[in-house]
């Protein structure tokens, strides 16, 4: 809370006695930054001493309690910035762009939107400004006003989040300026809509909470072998219900946009596609005694790979964005003693793909090339988790598929060092602190946030210790993570409540990974205030 100093009266002789005293006082510059003020120049003999005026004296700012905390603040001495009767935001001109950021804020503040129009005292300010990194802001107060500029608009947005989070949390905007930037470009939540269905308003909800936090990134994970969850056209017999229409999907998608929120939807292949088996058994795969193989599709059928693709070109159509999730994790094909031998279809089909010394493993490295290639044919980057990627076969994993790994509990995982010295690029979602379980089953514990808070940071991508820093650069970012294994073990209200604290400090901890200036009490204390 923004604190004023009572007016002080301030006679002549006390002047004159600071300025023979100091000789020099430090005010606010048009910056915000600590400026001198000299001394008044002696007056000629004879000449009456000027009146004196009141002056206004204020303590130094504090930076803005905010979640994630701002970077960088620049302190000032000044009252700060708080709605008046007058108060409204305007857009600079020849930023016109930004009208759907102001809009927003006005509304959220309860302040007028006058467009592209000069700024009052009183007022805020949005405006693009040439250069700076992706996402960055600068929010300068001074005057009695606010202004907000960054190279992009969710430079700019960002800065009407810390806005918003200051009024709230605070009552007013400290006068200073805030540079702010995030230290990862992906950071998110993802969220198992196929083993249990989450309604398109608690999507919805969950996106508002995710844009306050600055996060940018929503996965959604609606094909598995509980249920397909999303209507389609190309293949409507694999749907379950319930399911998103794709009327929801689309209303979801153009209020992610506004928020400055990709979605990125997956369709897990070759395994964990239990629900588009069901619709189609001749393709799941059996092994030499015949038994079936519970979501695994049989890939050395050519019918797979068409439905599949069908699928991918259908969704990545309807999420449009940078990204699609093509999954590769945990086909059950490669988790027994001799692959060849359980199941030799593949093994067939490997060697006339690849050759003689080709595997079972081959032929899954190349499924996930394959379905790569389709969703790169969209102008999508494709994602995948990392149990998809191999070494020491004949086919290697496309080093342009953005590789994002979850597993420490796994035996013989791959440790994450080797996918970094590949020179490969990760997205963290390690699942000794991001993985929030429902039913907690196979060792699982709500995360309560405070580990992440206080330990976690996107070098630490399996169990607790960090990469070297020499990776940092590979590393993308990352997602909390909401699975469904026991999916009526929570209602969707109680995930809510649930993910909230871990949320916000998977937000901070990828906003800034350094070690945040509140201990976990005032943490928490903040977040209740600011809902």
């Amino acid at each position: 809370m923004m604190r004023r100093s009572r007016k002080r009266q301030v006679t002549g002789a006390m002047a004159a006695a600071v300025a023979v005293l100091s000789g020099t006082m430090t005010g606010c510059s048009d910056d915000g930054r600590a400026a001198p003020l000299t001394a008044p120049d002696r007056a000629a003999p004879g000449t009456p001493s000027p009146t004196p005026s009141p002056t206004r004296s204020h303590a130094l700012s504090r930076p803005p309690a905010t979640i994630p905390s701002v970077r960088e603040h620049q302190a000032a001495r000044g009252p700060g910035w708080s709605r008046t009767a007058d108060s409204a935001v305007v857009v600079a001109k020849g930023s016109e762009e930004l009208a759907d950021e102001g809009r927003l804020i006005a509304q959220e503040l309860k302040l007028g939107f006058r467009g592209t129009n000069a700024a009052r005292s009183g007022d805020v300010e949005l405006a693009l400004t040439g250069g700076g990194a992706p996402e960055s802001y600068t929010l300068a107060t001074r005057g009695g006003r606010v202004r907000i500029t960054g190279p992009d608009q969710a430079g700019v947005f960002y800065g009407t989040r810390t806005l918003k989070q200051a009024v709230r949390s605070g009552g007013a905007m400290p006068e200073g300026v805030v540079r702010d930037r995030p230290d990862r470009p992906q950071r998110g939540l993802n969220v198992d809509i196929a083993r249990k269905h989450f309604t398109a308003g608690w999507i919805e909800d969950r996106l508002r909470e995710m844009a306050d936090l600055k996060l940018n990134q929503l996965g959604l994970h609606f094909s598995d072998d509980q249920a397909f969850r999303i209507q389609s056209d190309s293949h409507p017999e694999i749907v379950s219900d319930p399911h998103l229409t794709k009327a929801e999907v689309r209303r979801i998608l153009a209020l992610a946009a506004r928020l400055h929120i990709t979605v990125v939807g997956e369709i897990d292949s070759p395994g964990h596609l239990g629900a588009v088996l069901r619709a189609h058994p001749q393709l799941q795969l059996r092994n030499v005694q015949g038994v079936p193989r519970q979501g695994a599709i049989d890939i050395s059928n050519p019918g797979a790979a068409k439905i599949v693709d069908d699928l991918l070109r259908e969704y990545t159509a309807l999420f449009g964005g940078a990204w699609f999730h093509v999954g590769a994790d945990e086909y059950q094909a490669l988790t027994v003693s001799d692959p060849a031998a359980s199941y030799p279809q593949l093994a067939t089909a490997a060697r006339e793909k690849y050759g003689a010394g080709a595997g079972v493993q081959d032929l899954a490295e190349g499924w996930l090339n394959d379905r790569a290639a389709v969703v790169r044919e969209r102008k999508k980057q494709p994602k995948a988790w990392n149990d998809g990627f191999f070494t020491g076969g004949v086919v290697s994993a496309d080093k342009n598929i953005e590789v994002e790994y979850w597993t420490g509990k796994e035996i013989g995982a791959r440790p994450p060092d080797e996918y970094l010295a590949e020179g490969r690029k990760l997205v963290n979602l390690n699942d000794e602190y991001l993985y929030y379980v429902l039913g907690e089953p196979n060792q699982f514990t709500y995360p309560t946030g405070r580990r992440i808070y206080e330990e976690w940071t996107p070098l630490v991508l399996r169990g607790t210790q960090p990469v070297p820093q020499r990776y940092s650069s590979q590393i993308l970012g990352g997602r909390f993570a909401v699975w469904c294994d026991l999916a009526n073990s929570q209602t969707q209200d109680q995930v809510a409540a649930g993910i909230r604290r871990p949320l916000q400090a998977t937000a901070q901890k990828l906003w800034d990974p350094r070690m945040p200036a509140r201990d976990w009490q005032s943490f928490t204390e903040l977040a209740r205030t600011l809902g």
